[in-house]
């Protein structure tokens, strides 16, 4: 039965769900064999009791608990999957009638409770196979704006080939203090942070390989301390372009 089911935490919950029932079962017939009518009626008295009063008192463990049911036959949130929740982000390597676990990037262990996973936003990049990146840059005032575009648009395509009603996209934002800003748009294949932080790494170099290839400068702001006549130290902001 349990070899059927694809998704690894309903196995889980099944399991021990089933021994949770067969203890329980064991228990009651064990008091029937011995002819403990009145145990046995006693026990289902005082669990009913037991029962609402445990109920007030851990309110928050039950929600966690029917949460943690939910997800495990959520198809949008499995074992395996790379997520982003409450501040924190990794791979989810456990889901039980508690909490969630996920192994961070740093190879730590984050229990996240399962109502915050069902009540709150959670970002699931294991969903899909493409995701876009937005980089930022900026470029000399004294830069040719059209040919920082067409450089851009260039090496991006050539280094991320774009699949089907997908392009590369440059857009200009402001005049920034030292620099013309603008955002690289583009499409890469991705199923969790690492492939998007790597793919961004690989276009930050392309990029930069490209502007020292065409005379393209990035500039950059540097503290220059002023240290006059007076005793008080004063600071002043210069930028440096390339070739100073």
């Amino acid at each position: 039965m349990l070899k059927k089911i694809g998704q690894e935490s309903i196995k889980n919950i099944i399991a021990k769900s089933i021994y949770v029932v067969i203890v329980l079962i064991g228990f009651f017939v064990a008091l029937g064999i011995l002819d403990l009518n009145k145990v046995l009626t006693s026990v289902l008295a005082s669990a009913g009791i037991i029962g609402l009063a445990m109920g007030l008192a851990l309110q928050g463990t039950l929600n966690n608990t029917f949460a943690g049911i939910i997800l495990s036959f959520l198809p949008k949130v499995r074992i395996g999957d790379w997520i982003e929740a409450n501040g924190f982000s990794g791979r989810i390597v456990d889901i039980n009638l508690r909490s969630i676990t996920i192994l961070q990037a740093d190879n730590n262990y984050v229990l996240i409770p399962n109502s915050t996973i069902i009540d709150d936003p959670i970002k699931n990049f294991s969903l899909s196979e493409r995701s876009r990146i937005m980089l930022d840059c900026g470029v000399g005032y004294e830069s040719d704006l059209e040919l920082v575009k067409e450089v851009v648009l260039n090496t991006l395509r050539n280094k991320f080939p774009q699949q089907d009603g997908e392009e590369v996209e440059v857009f200009y934002k402001e005049f920034g203090d030292s620099s013309i800003n603008f955002v690289a748009r583009f499409w890469v294949d991705s199923t969790d942070n690492r492939s998007l932080q790597s793919a961004k790494s690989e276009a930050i170099l392309a990029i930069k390989k490209a502007f020292n290839e065409n005379d393209i400068n990035i500039p950059f702001p540097i503290r220059t301390l002023d240290f006059g006549k007076n005793k008080f130290r004063s600071e002043t902001i210069t930028v440096r372009h390339k070739g100073d």
